[in-house]
């Protein structure tokens, strides 16, 4: 068989795809979410029917290289829909018909979580996504029953939340992901609005970013630059300030999580077909290469 090759560009940074990359295991469950660890693991969330499917682990851990070290939460994870690295180590995942938040260390061991399992409004209805500040304040969006983003303390104190179901300025139809700005802005994906919305650390709506088809997920790097998948399919590689520096197709079907590891890769789960991609960073472009009609 001939070697076959896809190269995909965001500005002027080309990746290789690489497909389906690690060893997750085939079956009923599929990948919805990727995180990096901070030694470099990599932890790939797979989500099963939890009335119908065989009970199987929910987490899948992989060395750097994409071998598997262990897999670990079976009946732990109920609805294994996204997943969050925290600053300080720990894996925060949310089990979204389970109404909960549940965190973990690396290795798998539980050591705690919020909200009241199986019980709506307590206080999720639902929830979709974490993201955890660098001092430790935890943010939960919720979008298939509930339009509200919730902030805790460093103590897991609630002390704050605002949104509501809809479609004006600072509603969301879906809030289906969340990430945390270096200088403390809250981006959220308001997937069915087809938009992310910019919050400051208390709710105060800063601006509204467009140019998406139902955006999926939000990882970010330690610049402030913003990675987006969305339904089109298509991965966003925006300027901290909302500017868009490219766009690509890495995916068949859009790509529900993503992750970037420690050498400048960029993991994508995807559910259809259950699988990672990774995207390995090759080179920058040429200075004289025209890109979009402007001198790169």
């Amino acid at each position: 068989m001939a070697h076959r090759e896809l190269i995909v560009a965001l500005g002027d940074q080309h990746y290789r795809i690489v497909r389906p990359w690690g060893d997750v295991p085939a079956g009923p469950a599929r990948v919805t979410d990727v995180t990096v660890d901070l030694e470099g693991q990599v932890h790939v969330l797979l989500r099963s029917d939890p009335l119908t499917d065989e009970l199987t682990d929910a987490v899948i851990t992989l060395a750097p290289d994409g071998t598997r070290l262990a897999s670990w939460g079976a009946g732990l994870i109920a609805d294994a829909h996204m997943l969050a690295t925290a600053p300080d180590g720990r894996l925060f995942i949310v089990d979204r018909d389970s109404h909960q938040i549940l965190i973990f260390d690396p290795s798998g061991n539980r050591l705690g979580g919020l909200g009241v399992r199986n019980a709506p409004h307590r206080p999720f209805n639902h929830p979709t996504d974490v993201a955890i500040s660098t001092g430790g304040e935890i943010y939960v969006c919720e979008g298939y029953a509930a339009g509200t983003v919730h902030r805790f303390s460093t103590e897991e104190v609630q002390s704050g939340c605002w949104g509501k179901i809809g479609t004006a300025l600072g509603e969301f139809m879906n809030a289906h992901a969340i990430w945390l700005q270096p200088d403390g802005r809250v981006v959220v994906a308001d997937r069915e609005n087809d938009r992310l919305q910019v919050f400051s650390p208390d709710g105060v709506l800063l601006t509204v970013w467009t140019g998406f088809k139902q955006p999926l997920d939000i990882w970010g790097d330690d610049e402030g630059c913003l990675f987006v998948t969305d339904l089109l399919p298509s991965l966003t590689k925006l300027a901290s300030d909302g500017t868009l520096i490219g766009r690509c197709r890495p995916v068949l079907n859009g790509a529900h999580g993503i992750w970037g590891a420690k050498d400048g890769s960029l993991l994508l789960a995807e559910g259809n077909p259950s699988r990672l991609t990774r995207l390995v960073p090759l080179h920058r472009a040429p200075p004289n290469t025209v890109v979009c009609g402007r001198q790169g």
